[in-house]
């Protein structure tokens, strides 16, 4: 079997736009990944349109070797960029695989210990504004069965955060912990956001709230600036989901910087990169939470690690998506009580349907988080997939 082509879809979705990697063979079998990656589209298609040269006449099987040879013939390592191109291409091989063997990918990697998975949901919030607005949306999300959730309730503060804002964030997460009770666990999003003081005071604050954890307070490039909050902190600290590759992550478990770490199957370097990762972690007994905000494909990947991934712990999901969610890949998940179960077809087990991926071509898109639009996260219009 060899490789004969390599292309990507880009598809709107809102937020952002999804970045889907197909892989074809010779043989007939075809393989996806996902590498979507806010706000830089057009540059990682560019990638892959450079590993493109080196992959063609390849043998898909030879995934270590393929991916191996792409971190290194890159020369200058390591980033956003390359390493979410490298990622969906390991991705889509690693689905070539699974499919031609007829087996799912998580069966390659030591076969599965679990049947479902706990979640918690990201953006159920979307377009609320105010502490009660929010209170109201977490239990409407409690009746459909959630029973952990995450968000961001600081609005567009940057290193510091006033005593006004801090304030409402705190009414915020009261009014959440109120509305949802004390069994359902709350996840407090920092997206990087703030300096060390500001960090640790605002981890004080949420310890009255018993936050599963608060994640990535400080800005992801300075792991000691993240381990001197975790020092001070009464709540668990989580991070990792803008760091790339297995060294970066080594780094921040020998620094003791994380009680939770959250690499991107799309970002970090793909499925065996993760279970790496996963791996270093469970010799420190820190749990696997992957950072998991994205489309269809990257969940089916993240899936099957945590079939096989003995310290995964929880995994992220969006709430809802784009009604044509549901049109781009023949996804199909099943929810109970607060878990997913793991699908078990061949390979990631999910199909990308192309016609409908041009339906909804690129469209540009911006970050939000310091704009005070953090909420508009999901159109008017929008349907549960799971």
């Amino acid at each position: 079997m060899k490789i004969t082509d390599v292309k990507t879809f880009v598809v709107d979705c809102f937020r952002t736009n999804w970045v889907f990697i197909k892989v074809y063979t010779d043989e007939g079998i075809d393989g996806v990944g996902e590498a979507t990656l806010e706000y830089k589209e057009k540059a990682l298609t560019g990638a892959v349109e450079h590993a493109k040269e080196a992959l063609v006449g390849k043998d898909p099987f030879r995934i270590e070797q393929l991916t191996h040879d792409l971190y290194r013939d890159a020369y200058w390592r390591g980033g956003a960029v390359l390493m979410s191109a490298l990622s969906g291409i390991e991705c889509a091989l690693w689905d070539i695989k699974g499919k031609a063997l007829g087996v799912p990918v998580y069966e390659l990697l030591g076969g599965r210990m679990r049947d479902d998975v706990r979640i918690y949901v990201n953006g159920w919030f979307s377009g609320a504004k105010t502490p009660e607005e929010f209170g109201r949306k977490a239990a409407e999300a409690v009746k459909r069965g959630v029973t952990a959730m995450k968000w961001d309730p600081f609005g567009k503060s940057f290193l510091e955060i006033s005593n006004a804002d801090l304030t409402k964030a705190l009414e915020c997460v009261d009014e959440v912990r109120k509305a949802v009770g004390p069994s359902v666990d709350l996840l407090i999003e920092g997206h990087g956001r703030f300096d060390i003081p500001t960090s640790v005071r605002i981890a004080k604050e949420l310890a009255q709230f018993k936050p599963l954890f608060f994640e990535e307070p400080t800005p992801p490039d300075n792991i000691e600036a993240l381990k001197r909050v975790k020092d001070q902190s009464p709540v668990a600290i989580s991070a990792g989901e803008r760091l790339y590759g297995l060294r970066p992550f080594r780094d921040l478990l020998d620094r003791k910087a994380v009680d939770y770490i959250q690499p991107d199957v799309s970002h970090a370097g793909g499925i065996m990169e993760l279970k790496k990762i996963a791996s270093l972690a469970e010799a420190d007994y820190i749990p696997f939470a992957p950072h998991n905000p994205s489309g269809p494909v990257a969940n089916a990947a993240t899936l099957q690690l945590a079939a096989c991934c003995q310290n995964f712990s929880i995994l992220e999901i969006m709430y809802s998506d784009v009604v044509y969610r549901a049109d781009i890949t023949d996804e199909c998940l099943r929810s109970r009580n607060g878990r997913i179960e793991i699908p078990s077809k061949p390979g990631l087990g999910i199909t990308l349907n192309e016609k409908a991926c041009a339906e909804h071509p690129y469209q540009p898109h911006s970050l939000r988080h310091y704009t005070g639009a953090l909420t508009d996260i999901r159109p008017p219009e929008t349907a549960f997939y799971f």
